[in-house]
């Protein structure tokens, strides 16, 4: 069984929303799919950052200018860029060099809320969401990107809205009513992890609930890397 790539994904990436295209498909087809996917977002897309990604294509200049005006006309987002080229492997050298000589600070994209979010309130965001304090049954939170609990976590969370499948959650104590990430269900809770430290993220299209402690997801990651 043979499984059919969309000639559009749509995800969540840092403060931008990612497009990814297949150059191939008919431009019209094209706009009809990423109309369906942006119509989802409803006022997040207005004056969003867009990356319009083709897959390395060259001769794309032309679709991807089309693409910046449609998407500008018909959802009013902000800038339409294409994907950074990547670093070389020099810069990857100096950029070890530079962390002997200390951290520069470096501005992320994330909103920092200190206090108790009560039942009934919503808090809803396009940056990460970073909640110093607990969150209470009956609240909610939204992010397209990750949310990070330093507290007790018992509502509704929701991460990497509205298909960013690289998001995860953490919560010091994690005890949601309800879980999703880049749209994906997954559980409350675990009895095993209880606690504990608690990691969650997407792996193989499923919500998994790591001890963060133990399985150290960021270890693996040879220096310090800004949101």
């Amino acid at each position: 069984m043979t499984t059919e790539i969309p000639p559009v994904k749509l995800k969540g990436v840092g403060d931008s929303f990612w497009v990814t295209v297949d150059p191939s498909t008919p431009e019209d087809v094209i706009h009809e799919k990423i109309s369906e996917l942006f119509e989802r977002l409803q006022h997040l897309a207005i004056n969003a950052k867009v990356i319009i990604d083709v897959g390395g294509a060259e001769g794309c200049d032309e679709l991807v200018n089309n693409l910046r005006d449609f998407l500008k006309k018909r959802f009013d987002v902000g800038i339409v860029t294409t994907p950074p080229e990547k670093r070389s492997q020099s810069v990857e050298n100096s950029r070890q060099v530079d962390l002997g000589k200390g951290w520069i600070t470096h501005r992320t994209d994330a909103l920092i809320l200190t206090g108790r979010i009560r039942s009934g309130q919503k808090i809803e965001t396009r940056r990460h969401l970073i909640i110093v304090g607990n969150v209470n049954p009956g609240a909610e939170l939204t992010s397209s990107g990750n949310i990070i609990v330093l507290g007790s976590l018992q509502g509704q969370v929701n991460a990497g809205y509205p298909d960013n499948e690289d998001a995860f959650i953490i919560a010091i104590d994690f005890k949601p009513t309800l879980v999703h990430i880049a749209g994906i269900p997954g559980d409350g809770a675990d009895p095993s992890l209880a606690g504990k430290i608690v990691y969650a993220s997407i792996h193989k299209n499923k919500v998994i609930l790591q001890d963060y402690m133990q399985d150290q997801p960021f270890g693996k990651i040879p220096w310090p890397t800004a949101l």
